[in-house]
């Protein structure tokens, strides 16, 4: 099993962090390439729409509040790997409103190296986290 994070300190606090990013259904409010995301299965099952019209469907797996964190896997991707499951946690610094965001996954390549793979979703929780900061920053 392959793992990989990022991770990014953003100029804001953690719970206006959690307010933009903490719903389920939150990823078109701050990633660009994620256009819609459609709730099922009493919020449990988001399918996202990408910018080419492409879908993804991932299951929520364990949310936290009061952890400022939750953690998904994937039902059906066009994604190389099997296995996957993702936490995406904001974590409270010490400090005068700064905040860490973290972006982790564990999976299992499916046809591509383990370098392959992790580099592609090392370079999604990258690129996100960016685009998260940036997303604040307009804000």
């Amino acid at each position: 099993m392959a793992t990989t994070s990022a991770s990014i300190e953003v100029p804001a606090s953690a719970d206006r962090v959690w307010e933009l990013i903490g719903g389920f259904d939150s990823l078109p409010d701050w990633l660009p390439y994620i256009t819609v995301s459609t709730l099922s299965d009493g919020g449990r099952v988001r399918t996202l729409t990408n910018e080419d019209g492409g879908t993804i469907v991932e299951r929520l797996e364990a949310f936290s509040s009061r952890e400022r964190s939750y953690s998904y896997s994937i039902a059906r991707a066009p994604f190389p790997v099997t296995g996957y499951l993702s936490t995406l946690t904001v974590h409270e610094t010490p400090g005068a409103g700064v905040t860490r965001v973290e972006w982790s996954g564990t999976f299992t390549p499916d046809g591509v190296s383990e370098a392959e793979a992790v580099e592609l979703f090392h370079g999604i929780y990258t690129d996100g986290l960016s685009a998260l900061k940036q997303s604040l920053a307009a804000s």
